[in-house]
């Protein structure tokens, strides 16, 4: 219990440091431009969020005069913003970026002025006075107040000034460096002491901007954009030209290091981008691999908020060789990049960089109707060697969210997907040779055959109705290693069959209520999503086949399916909020199982956000018994350049279940924190550092703490890219009603400094619960052991060699005698030999190596192999071709024929498939 308080104060001083750091945060904005003008006189205010330091210049023929703010930005709309001013003193003022970074206000002077520089505060701002020679400035309503060295002292506001209070305060000018040739430093009034001052609080001009702005109006052409019109010029219909794309990481506002421009038009069926990037010859990262896997290449790509309600968008991308990645990105949740389309794009290396096209079909997007649209847009470009990505318009880390600082798309007028159907008829047919579990010493043949078809109907263009007849659910792909051995709770394994994996976004929620892979062995499924208004709608219905096959021939359920429904409904409102209600239902014979929640997301500002959660079950067990309980979740997050911050509480009930959810754990009430800061060091190779720390406290429904945990980071990031991590985990466990105190170091690394080479691993050793010990011995604390290695080698553009490996070892407290070793190893090599037709192979070692005496483990190895051959045009039509063997470590006991013993080697084949594969999609 001291412990626990222990925690709890940290967690309370985390807290209190957070809010401390939370006023350094980031560095300060301008957040406009105004101006007043009397008969002798300019008054020109920059608005800040903070004081900023400053460094002003002037330059002649023509006459300009300059402030630079480094190290800050522009707000939104402000940054290549030009004001005209109608007086004699300032002709225009222009907002922008000078070639160091930061902000600079240009003011193209008419004639001969001395200005006047000062800083006010409350709220911040820069003013800069201009006056004709022999006229005084404006007069202000000064309160002087006694300079006190070291700290700003209090003011009392005039009688005159108006609410809410206004302080000035003055800063001393940046000492300049020696000036250029023609450029002339002005001529600065005195640093006066801090006085109060009223200045007119004039509105922000409307003035459309002349720069770089956020918005693009595309054209419709006549003739659809080609990749080769853009190999040795810009064709006669090149369409809308985007350039100013700024960095994102790793130095947030600078230029994209290397130029590049997009093309952007459309006609009745496409969406056309086109990518224009320069680079170094030699440099550029663009392998010819399979879809999806180009995570490693440089590429571009284009987000589409088609409804405009800054919640989700569309993401499109490709390397410079086109192999395609697409996806869906929305607030508050990792990119879905399960979702798959049918679109076209190529790519193609220059001398100068590389070129991509994009045509994205009408057809493969949702929207709303009308005649004409407004979508929101972004593009972008990632270059792997420089950790950067870089996008138009400018997407900051300095605010929490990417969707809602898009810029918008206008322009597209009278489109339509048109009649959008679409319909998928599969056939899976395989032939296998397994060892039979009811008579270990036989093997069985199994030949079989499936088909189905697969459909979707798009309602009013932004509703998607998929049903399927015996839908198409064989999984072609195996799943990732992951340690499992000595693991408390359930680990999870992604979902990767076809039928749940587009927009299964719309069915998540904070705590995770649906996870598709509890429906097993489907028959049938049917789905609606999508759009209308600000509601966004799920549905989804299926069956089981799983549950009657599981239970004995002669119980009454034998041969029943499980009946699943799932029902989402989503209300979006203000910017990047929503409440939403989610309802899921299980059904087989006398056991069911409801579910019903409301969860909300809640933008409070920029870099604030706050989800909570309620949720309650209805659980009917075999015999009747019935079970019910609630389940509370609230996370408060901070997301910011430099410092994150979050507070999370989880309170769930012992009688709580969800059948069709991911819930290891029941019976909890949690209280957790997380802080991390980032230094972000200009010019330098190391990018960022910092670190983090995160502390949990964890109390069952008696008020027993059953566990703690405090978790420690200092990481940092290099150019090149490469990385390190330093980690200390400690921790306390109830378990078996002992408290265990586990506790960890470790380092973690990775680095790929040339284009055809990337590593990384890890290694962390300290102390770890036995959960499995033999019959007669209580769970007791061991010493841990765990690391990883991996490399991906790509020696030519069409070959990948993947190789993976992972360590974990428990030993005994204090001589160490082994308790048990794992060991899980895969190698991949992967062939393409175009951008549909590629092979793979895949071997797998998995072994377990115990002491039967200090663990209840059996010693277990296998080997497998796993040969694929597909042929992929797009998501829908594609073959694939497999072969699969797997050898354990058994062989028939010369003492019993009908028995299986253990060997110390994997030679036995217990499991040998042979598959094809085909599907085809038909869209009209």
């Amino acid at each position: 219990m001291p412990r626990s308080r222990a925690i709890v104060a940290l967690s309370s001083l985390l807290f209190g440091l957070c809010c401390l750091l939370l006023r350094a945060e980031g560095p300060p904005r301008v957040k406009g431009v105004r101006f007043t003008s009397g008969p002798d006189y300019t008054r020109v205010v920059v608005d800040l969020d903070s004081l900023a330091k400053y460094r002003p210049g002037r330059l002649s023929s023509p006459e300009r005069l300059f402030v630079d703010f480094p190290s800050t930005l522009a707000d939104a709309g402000w940054e290549g913003r030009q004001i005209p001013v109608s007086d004699g003193l300032v002709h225009r003022i222009r907002i922008g970026q000078p070639q160091s970074g930061g902000t600079r206000v240009v003011l193209d002077l008419g004639s001969s002025a001395d200005p006047h520089i000062f800083t006010l505060n409350n709220p911040p701002r820069l003013v800069v006075d201009l006056k004709r020679a022999s006229t005084p400035p404006p007069a202000l309503e000064v309160k002087p107040v006694p300079s006190t060295a070291g700290s700003l002292p209090p003011v009392a506001p005039p009688a005159k000034l108006p609410e809410p209070a206004k302080r000035l305060e003055a800063l001393p000018a940046l000492a300049a460096a020696t000036p250029p040739p023609g450029l002339e430093l002005p001529r600065l009034g005195p640093i006066v002491p801090a006085p109060s001052v009223a200045i007119p609080l004039l509105p922000f001009l409307p003035v459309k901007p002349s720069g770089p702005e956020r918005s693009v109006r595309i054209p419709k052409v006549s003739r659809p954009p080609k990749l080769e019109d853009f190999l040795n010029g810009v064709p006669r219909e090149a369409g809308a030209r985007v350039t100013d794309f700024r960095q994102r990481e790793p130095r947030d506002g600078r230029p994209a290091s290397q130029e590049t421009l997009a093309y952007l038009s459309y006609d009745d069926r496409n969406v056309y981008v086109v990518f224009v990037c320069k680079d170094e010859p030699g440099k550029v990262r663009a392998h010819m691999a399979k879809r999806e896997q180009i995570s490693g290449d440089d590429r571009v790509g284009v987000y589409l908020d088609t409804f405009r309600d800054r919640q989700r968008a569309y993401l499109f991308a490709a390397n410079a060789l086109g192999v395609q990645r697409d996806g869906v990105l929305t607030e508050g949740q990792a990119p879905d990049y399960r979702f798959d389309t049918r679109w076209h794009s190529e790519g193609r290396l220059t001398g100068q960089g590389f070129v991509v096209w994009m045509a994205i079909p009408f057809q493969s997007l949702r929207f709303p109707g009308g005649a004409r649209q407004t979508w929101g847009i972004a593009l972008g470009r990632s270059m792997v060697r420089n950790n950067e990505n870089s996008y138009w318009p400018h997407i900051s880390t300095r605010v929490q969210g990417f969707v809602q600082q898009m810029g918008d798309l206008d322009g597209l007028e009278e489109i339509s997907p048109g009649r959008n159907v679409q319909m998928i008829p599969y056939g899976f047919l395989s032939r296998a040779r397994l060892l039979d579990a009811g008579k270990p010493a036989f093997f069985n043949s199994k030949d079989e055959w499936r088909g189905g078809l697969d459909s979707k109907v798009v309602l009013r263009d932004a509703l998607a109705l998929d049903l399927t007849l015996n839908p198409d659910f064989s999984q072609v792909e195996s799943d990732d290693p992951q340690v499992i051995v000595n693991r408390r709770f359930e680990v999870m394994f992604p979902e990767k069959r076809p039928f749940f994996l587009e927009n299964a976004g719309f069915f998540e929620t904070p705590q995770s209520l649906f996870f598709s892979r509890r429906i097993a062995d489907p028959e049938f499924g049917g789905r609606l999503t999508g759009k209308v208004g600000r509601w966004a709608i799920g549905a989804l219905a299926a069956d089981d086949r799983a549950p009657g096959r599981s239970v004995s021939p002669t119980d009454p359920l034998y041969g029943r399916h499980a009946v699943i429904g799932v029902a989402r409904v989503q209300r979006e409102f203000a910017s990047q909020s929503y409440i939403g209600l989610l309802a899921t239902g299980r059904d087989f014979g006398p056991v069911s199982n409801r579910v019903v929640s409301v969860d909300t997301r809640l933008k409070l500002n920029p870099n604030w956000v706050l989800t909570g959660q309620a949720i309650r079950s209805y659980d009917r067990r075999a015999g009747g018994r019935r079970l019910s309980g609630p389940s509370y979740a609230a996370d408060l997050r901070r997301n910011g350049r430099h410092f994150a911050y979050a507070a999370n509480y989880l309170d769930r009930s012992p009688d709580f279940r969800a059948a069709l959810g991911f819930i290891p754990r029941t019976d909890v009430r949690q209280m957790g924190h997380y802080a991390g800061y980032l230094w972000r060091p200009e010019g330098s190779r190391v990018l960022s550092f910092g670190p983090s720390i995160s502390t949990s406290v964890n109390w069952d429904r008696r008020g027993r703490v059953q566990d703690w945990v405090t978790y420690g980071e200092f990481a940092i990031d290099l150019s090149g890219p490469t990385g390190i991590t330093f980690s200390r985990y400690d921790a306390m466990e109830l378990y078996s009603e002992v408290a265990f105190r586990n506790r960890k170091t470790g380092v973690s690394f990775y680095s790929s400094p040339l284009k055809w080479l990337l590593f990384y691993g890890s290694f962390a050793q300290g102390a770890n619960v036995n959960y499995s010990p033999p019959y007669g011995l209580l769970p007791y604390l061991a010493t841990a052991t765990d690391g990883s290695f991996g490399f991906t080698l790509r020696p030519a553009p069409r070959i990948l060699f993947d190789q993976v490996y992972y360590y974990s070892r428990l030993g005994t407290r204090p001589a160490g005698a082994s308790i048990f070793n794992n060991h899980l190893w895969r190698s991949k090599l992967n062939y393409q030999f175009s951008r549909a037709l590629s092979a793979r192979f895949i071997v797998d070692y998995y072994g377990l190596l115990p002491n039967p005496s200090l663990v209840a483990q059996q010693r277990f190895q296998r080997v497998s192999g796993d040969f694929l051959l597909t042929y992929l045009l797009n998501p829908g039509t594609a073959l694939y071709i497999g072969y699969a063997d797997r050898f354990d470590n058994l062989a028939l006991d010369p003492t019993a024929p009908s028995r299986l013993r253990l060997t110390g080697s994997p030679t036995l084949s217990t499991g040998r498939q042979f598959f094809v594969k085909v599907s085809y999609l038909f869209r009209f």
